[in-house]
């Protein structure tokens, strides 16, 4: 059974093979509204903005929150600061970390429920599990940054996670914190490939952030592979990414 909802501000589809599948799947979907309501930036009552307005201390966070901030600290670090939750004006915005993390937790609680093959698309990241409904492997298509329907990579992600930061589908929303007049036109697309969707999603911003410095990031992490396009078309993949792309 395959179903796509509206979540989040973007389309989130969750596929389970299997004959019982519909409380998993509204399951997810349930899941993935209290992550909306716990970290959107645009809902007022949400918990993120309480932090943001100073109505909720430090003690009072929920656990949740807690291991999103600590992630985004994690991953600012790690990155060099290219990937920095804090918006110019100070105020919080993990939502660079969120999706990835939620994708994560909602695959843990397919996983939980004895559904073995799965697979969870957010805006384009994408977590899979075993096998298609056909008995094949999940295939993950690299969209064209050029051509909406155009696919121009296929790989076989065997359980790992895919996740692709570019500015052809929302614009210019991801800024260089080390130089925030810097346009970021360079690289149109970075997909990053890792142990599993949250380790993909959040190298994935800080390595578009990067420019074209980005994908030798990623060739430095043993644990990720990744593939940039840069804006005159020309594709750079990591050593290891061609293994990804055979049945």
């Amino acid at each position: 059974m395959r179903e796509t909802r509206i979540l989040m501000g973007m389309p989130i589809t969750v596929e389970v093979v299997g004959a019982e599948t519909r409380a998993v799947i509204d399951d997810a979907f349930a899941y993935f509204e209290g992550v909306d309501r716990r970290f959107s930036t645009y809902k007022a009552d949400s918990e993120i903005e309480a932090i943001n307005h100073g109505y909720i201390m430090l003690d009072d966070y929920s656990a949740p929150m807690r291991e999103v901030l600590d992630l985004a600290e994690q991953t600012r670090r790690e990155t060099d600061g290219f990937f920095d939750m804090r918006r110019p004006n100070g105020l919080l915005d993990p939502s660079g970390i969120v999706k990835g993390w939620a994708i994560r937790e909602a695959a843990r609680l397919i996983a939980a429920s004895g559904a073995r093959d799965f697979y969870v698309d957010a805006g384009g990241d994408i977590q899979s599990c075993g096998r298609n409904a056909a008995g094949a492997e999940w295939s993950v298509g690299i969209r064209s940054p050029f051509a909406e329907d155009e696919i121009i990579k296929v790989v076989y992600p065997r359980g790992r996670g895919v996740a692709t930061s570019g500015s052809y589908v929302r614009g210019r929303h991801i800024r260089n914190p080390h130089s925030p007049g810097d346009p970021l036109a360079d690289i149109v697309s970075m997909t990053v490939i890792g142990p599993d969707i949250l380790e993909a999603d959040r190298f994935a911003t800080a390595a578009f952030a990067m420019g074209r410095e980005g994908i030798y990031f990623i060739e430095r992490r043993p644990e990720l592979e990744g593939y940039a396009v840069d804006r005159s078309g020309r594709a750079i993949p990591t050593s290891g990414f061609g293994a990804l792309c055979t049945p």
